[in-house]
């Protein structure tokens, strides 16, 4: 099962992003796919405000993991496009069974070790301003948050 959206502008991203944010739940896990410049820490940000942290949020490109405390979860925010070697054990597995919410930037270059049940979000690049998100579950909870923003 997979769903298309649209995003014509960094608003609407964002927007995507608050509605998901809007049926979190604790060990929620979601994995961003995208070449830069697509959007993934636009969705980050988005998420994190909706969530009630105030803090500036960067991608952690050379720390790998940043946590958020001050939300109504916690955030645990990953980017592992620098991982050398993705076998290195930095402790990624271990954030999975968190009470927060886990989202990965460049997942898709750790699958052997994201969890079974996580939303997949595919960025991809159409203009300067729009991009198709694909949003691919897997699991019932992220089929269910699929159909409630789709």
């Amino acid at each position: 099962m997979e769903f298309k959206i649209t995003s014509y502008n960094e608003r609407n991203t964002a927007e995507l992003a608050e509605n998901i944010e809007s049926e979190k739940f604790p060990g929620m896990t979601i994995c961003l796919i995208g070449d830069l410049g697509s959007g993934k820490t636009v969705f980050v940000k988005a998420f994190a405000h909706a969530l009630g942290i105030d803090e500036h949020i960067t991608s952690p490109t050379f720390n790998i993991i940043k946590e958020y405390e001050g939300g109504e979860l916690p955030l645990y925010h990953m980017d592992v496009y620098r991982l050398e070697d993705a076998k290195e054990d930095i402790g990624i597995e271990d954030y999975f069974d968190k009470s927060g919410v886990t989202i990965i930037e460049w997942a898709d270059m750790i699958n052997d070790r994201l969890p079974e049940e996580r939303l997949e979000i595919k960025f991809k690049i159409i203009d300067e301003n729009t991009r198709v998100l694909r949003l691919i579950p897997y699991g019932r909870k992220y089929e269910e948050i699929c159909e409630v923003i789709s």
